[in-house]
């Protein structure tokens, strides 16, 4: 065995745990349009391929804006920015459309590929596409109208969830459709955030010129926590490659995406090394460090009562004054952001009167209470992340099942495992108690 091989074989080994924890996990991936012209473009397609075949999910989201700046050169019409976005009209939707259709050919093509003695032989990959980003436009900004320049209105989760289920990669060009049948020129990197957001995916990998983020001394920074990641961001230029880069991992990280990645597109393997090693290609963009899931004490009760008290006032939650969170604050689980309360639920055990036959060695039964986001940070995973908590802290003190009362949450329960049933499920200490006036719904979850 020659020394090459022997660190091959020593790298695939050690690269066995990587293989385990990424599969079945999703994956959305940012494409600019440079890239496409890249001499590694082809390298980057087999590694996406690899990524396939090892039973990780992938969405593609690609830019065009070298190739739209291009056509439109070629037809001789003018383009114009705003801040970060560009004036789209109604004359240059054509134009824009062939040279985004260009691009995303050209990405299906390189995945059709399966000649003999090449990486993609006997692949067989499928890709789909259609229209799952649902646009609207953008308005006047400072006074300009930016025409056809649009937003995400709306991404269309189940059909993705269903193609991705198909293992098929997808693929999401930077256009976008409104319900009267508008086409919108959109920005690529807001796709891949707010997709990767709404399918709740386990990483968003931005492909840029360069390997990741340095520190005044020139050195590759590997790890940047949220708030050293917003540092980062004010140093930038708004409308930089970087920039749009880093602010999509920041954004799509701050809204419950576990990780975020920058790496080049010109370093070959840069993706297999980022996902496959230690120590990685780029810069890794993460949460842990800036938002901190942990028991509440005396010190949050102010925060608690700024977090609950509008959901009270719309009737979401049962009121609580200020002496009885300080009594029960010992009930509470909260998610910390930067200092700030963000997300918070309560555990309340029965003991021997819920009635059960085992009743006697200890609660068995418990309430989940005052479950509340705050209105930033919904539709992040906050809730459930501190659902999961409360049942790990639930089932250490061997209680079999939680329930819940709810006035205007009964669908993100049942999405959570917790089935419908009626009153005479609850202990007696609870039921006794129950709030006709209310007409709570009553939801049950077995821990078993």
């Amino acid at each position: 065995m020659t020394i090459n091989s022997r660190d091959y074989v020593n790298w695939f080994r050690q690269s066995s745990p990587y293989i385990n924890a990424h599969r079945g996990k999703t994956f959305v991936l940012m494409l600019p349009g440079a890239l496409m012209r890249d001499a590694n473009f082809a390298n980057i397609i087999h590694d996406i391929a690899l990524l396939n075949s090892l039973g990780v999910k992938l969405v593609l989201v690609h830019g065009a804006r070298t190739q739209i700046d291009a056509r439109l050169q070629l037809d001789q019409q003018s383009t114009e920015f705003h801040q970060q976005w560009r004036i789209t009209s109604a004359e240059q939707i054509p134009g824009i459309c062939q040279a985004i259709g260009e691009v995303r050919f050209a990405i299906e093509a390189a995945f059709s590929t399966g000649l003999p003695n090449s990486p993609m032989h006997g692949a067989h990959i499928q890709v789909i596409g259609g229209n799952f980003v649902t646009a609207r436009p953008i308005g006047v900004i400072d006074g300009v109208d930016l025409q056809h320049t649009g937003k995400v209105r709306r991404i269309d989760r189940p059909a993705l969830t269903a193609a991705l289920n198909q293992n098929a990669i997808v693929v999401l060009s930077p256009l976008g459709y409104s319900p009267t049948g508008e086409i919108f020129n959109m920005s690529f990197a807001e796709i891949a955030t707010q997709v990767a957001i709404d399918l709740q995916a386990d990483k968003l990998i931005a492909f840029t010129s360069r390997d990741g983020f340095r520190n005044a001394e020139q050195q590759l920074q590997r790890q940047l926590n949220l708030g050293e990641c917003r540092q980062q961001l004010q140093l930038l230029q708004s409308n930089s490659e970087q920039s749009q880069s880093l602010q999509a991992c920041f954004d799509a990280c701050l809204k419950g995406v576990p990780r975020g990645h920058v790496i080049s597109y010109r370093d070959d393997g840069a993706l297999l090394k980022e996902l496959f090693t230690r120590d990685g290609a780029g810069t890794l963009v993460h949460r842990d460090k800036y938002e901190l899931v942990r028991e509440a004490n005396i010190d949050d009760v102010r925060g608690l009562l700024e977090l609950i008290e509008p959901l009270e006032r719309q009737g979401a939650l049962v009121r609580r004054s200020r002496e009885l969170l300080e009594s029960e604050i010992n009930r509470f689980t909260v998610v910390e952001k930067d200092g700030a309360i963000i997300a918070c639920a309560a555990l309340y055990p029965y003991g021997p009167e819920a009635g059960l036959e085992d009743s006697a060695a200890g609660p068995t039964i418990a309430e989940l209470a005052c479950v509340a986001t705050h209105p930033d940070y919904q539709k992040g995973g906050r809730a459930a992340l501190i659902l999961e908590t409360i049942e790990a802290q639930a089932k250490s003190m061997g209680i079999r099942s939680l329930f819940v009362l709810t006035t205007q949450a009964s669908h993100w329960f049942i999405e959570q495992g917790f089935v419908s049933a009626t009153l005479e499920a609850l202990p007696p200490g609870k039921k006794n108690l129950y709030n006709f006036q209310r007409n709570s719904k009553v939801f049950i979850k077995s821990l078993a």
